[in-house]
């Protein structure tokens, strides 16, 4: 009964918020253009899916694990906007493209490891090994720090196979399913980090 009055009080509170910080665009006039398409907001949706699905396995393992999680996103919308601050301070610095692509690639994991190091400090804390909640917390950081960039569609394809994987692989094998969520993140964080550096090592992507 507690837990689920908890939860209600949480996602209470969670409209409640969103409401308030909505009210002077709910107020305003609505800007002049024609209306997004629905298809555009698509891939952050599949994203969602993929992420409560991840999340969703495990916590099946340990619930503790989404607790960190959890926590872990405050540092993770901090360390995003941390992330174009560093970019943008890159850009100035730089005198040619190489230049840049090296600064933004060391300012990209900077912030991949300050999102993960606090995640890494709480694994003795729970069972969860920390090579697979290490893998799950780079894959949802990085795909969140494309999707800020407008590089939607790729990151969220690869949350999904991420997530697929990890669902699969436990039914179609003798893998176990911290096994299997533990490929399926590594891969995908690899990808992603992968993509990151490409994308995010263009000028353009910081204009």
């Amino acid at each position: 009964m507690l837990r689920s009055g908890l939860a209600a009080l949480t996602v209470a509170l969670a409209v409640g918020a969103a409401w308030y910080a909505l009210r002077p665009a709910l107020r305003a006039d609505p800007a002049p253009g024609p209306v997004p398409r629905l298809a555009h907001s698509l891939p952050y949706g599949l994203f969602g899916l993929a992420a409560g699905t991840l999340a969703t396995l495990a916590g099946r393992q340990d619930p503790y694990a989404v607790i960190v999680l959890t926590l872990s996103m405050g540092p993770a919308e901090w360390l995003l906007y941390r992330y174009r601050g560093l970019a943008v301070a890159a850009l100035r610095a730089s005198a040619s493209p190489a230049g840049f692509r090296l600064r933004a690639a060391r300012a990209l994991l900077v912030c991949v490891a300050a999102y993960l190091a606090p995640i890494a400090a709480s694994t003795p804390l729970i069972d969860t090994p920390p090579a697979q909640l290490l893998a799950l917390g780079a894959v949802l950081w990085t795909a969140l720090l494309l999707q800020a960039f407008g590089v939607a569609w790729s990151s969220a394809a690869l949350c999904l196979g991420a997530a697929a994987t990890a669902t699969a692989l436990p039914h179609v094998s003798s893998l176990p399913a911290a096994t299997a969520q533990l490929a399926g993140c590594t891969a995908a964080a690899s990808a992603l980090l992968a993509a990151a550096v490409r994308h995010l090592g263009r000028p353009t992507a910081h204009a």
